[in-house]
């Protein structure tokens, strides 16, 4: 009996695995595939949108060090600026915890790079891609912005906003090495399958809040 038990226990799980990884690799390819002609690398091919969402990082690392992620999606930015792809940027980021503020460390490092402080708006409550996305539309008013950020992220958050109707581009800041970005690009695997969930219930943000209008 304990043997039949053990053997029924071993095959669950190797069916769950199989299960778990053929989810990860459609739902993978699936965002993969539908925003490949939404994604650029190139400034002068980008569509010039009014704004740019900028999707928010940590400055540092838990280590302490900077964190590479955070400053290549700044160089990003002022590049679409100063080529006029952009007018206006909204960061949308964590501001959850004390001493924490990912929208007003980009703001401040963003004018360090020139960027005049009227022309950047702060979203607090950019907690997930998804509430950033969200909130684009129902707070900030956009229908059609560019996303920064790095190009696995720019594809899964153009996928989502192709999913909320949403016209969005995305322009790619450039990666970090492959060692440094090993657990990011981990967790964007498992991410990607998360959105999928979050259409089928009907996931809202955790806030919205007054309208703000960018002009």
């Amino acid at each position: 009996m304990k043997i039949k038990i053990n053997k029924k226990l071993k095959y669950t799980l190797i069916l769950l695995l199989i299960l778990t990884t053929g989810t990860v690799i459609t739902c993978n390819h699936i965002i993969t595939k539908t925003s490949d002609e939404f994604v650029y690398n190139d400034v002068n091919t980008i569509p010039h949108n009014k704004v740019g969402l900028l999707l928010g990082t940590s400055k540092h690392l838990k280590s302490g060090r900077e964190n590479m992620y955070f400053f290549n999606r700044i160089e990003a930015v002022v590049e679409l600026y100063n080529a006029q792809k952009i007018d206006f940027i909204v960061i949308s980021g964590d501001n959850g915890k004390q001493n924490y503020n990912e929208p007003l460390d980009m703001k401040n490092e963003l004018i360090k790079q020139g960027i005049p402080e009227n022309k950047i708006f702060l979203d607090y409550a950019g907690f997930r891609t998804y509430d950033s996305l969200i909130r684009m539309d129902k707070i900030f008013g956009q229908k059609s912005f560019t996303i920064i950020s790095q190009e696995f992220h720019n594809r899964r958050a153009v996928y989502i906003a192709k999913h909320l109707k949403l016209n969005a581009a995305g322009f790619n800041a450039k990666d970090v090495d492959a060692y440094n970005g090993f657990k990011t690009k981990v967790r964007e695997k498992f991410a990607r399958v998360k959105v999928f969930i979050d259409f089928l219930i009907h996931k809202e943000p955790k806030f919205l809040g007054e309208p703000i209008e960018i002009q």
